[in-house]
């Protein structure tokens, strides 16, 4: 959704499913949650207005749900409307201090809306919580909050953070590939997507990026091969598009 990772609408819709069970028994707010899961579809779809609306009318059945105030929350920072975001992920919050992993959401709200140092303490705190369930979610996070304020070398230390808690974990590789080109490593930038395309065989981000490596290197075998298989592995995908398009202008 943006250079921000927060956690999936798949893991809120799992999430929401174990609290459905108990809620449709004690409150009747089976249309609410009817509601809440066409916004999910919607906003997994590209329809972040119809999303809004959904979430919106899920809340208004059942305001005490701090699901519904995510996807909303998420519904807002779709559409850019960042201090928004940050009341829906704050409320969520409120209802359930426990419901860690809003804090990456609530975050990338807060820095997308000009307040980075508050985000950066939200992103912080959540990686410190012994009881967040995605840590290298948090770490990752504050790894591209340093990277975008040029502090490469603290980026670094947070990626690898976040590689640390979860070696399977592709946007982490990629960012610290990043926070060590901007270092002048590129050689050990290299090395950490080779490492990332051994452990995360599947992630197409990262042969793509394995492949540009190796293009920039000169080694343009190597490079075909990766842009090769980025391309067989997810057809339709964004890093398939960049690896077929790079290989049309490949050198012969």
């Amino acid at each position: 959704m943006f250079s921000w990772s927060v956690r999936s609408i798949a893991a809120v819709a799992a999430a929401l499913c174990f609290s459905a069970v108990a809620s449709a028994q004690t409150a009747g707010v089976n249309d609410a949650e009817a509601r809440f899961n066409a916004g999910l579809t919607h906003l997994r779809d590209g329809r972040p207005k119809l999303a809004l609306e959904e979430f919106q009318r899920a809340i208004k059945q059942d305001p005490k749900n701090p699901y519904f105030h995510k996807g909303l929350g998420l519904a807002y920072a779709t559409l850019k409307k960042f201090d928004d975001a940050v009341d829906a992920f704050r409320k969520a919050l409120e209802l359930n201090p426990y419901y860690t992993d809003v804090r990456n959401d609530l975050g990338m709200a807060l820095v997308l809306a000009g307040k980075r140092e508050a985000g950066k303490a939200e992103f912080l705190a959540a990686f410190n919580d012994p009881t967040n369930p995605t840590p290298e979610i948090s770490s990752r996070n504050l790894g591209q909050a340093h990277f975008e304020e040029k502090n490469y070398a603290q980026a670094a230390n947070w990626f690898r953070s976040s590689l640390n808690r979860n070696k399977a974990y592709p946007d982490a590789y990629l960012g610290l590939a990043d926070a060590l080109v901007a270092l002048g490593r590129a050689e050990e930038a290299t090395a950490t997507l080779e490492t990332g395309a051994s452990e995360v065989p599947a992630s197409t981000g990262i042969q793509l990026a394995l492949g540009e490596a190796y293009y920039r290197a000169g080694r343009f075998a190597d490079a075909r091969a990766r842009f090769e298989d980025a391309r067989k592995m997810d057809p339709t995908g964004a890093d398939a598009r960049r690896a077929a398009e790079l290989l049309k202008h490949f050198p012969k």
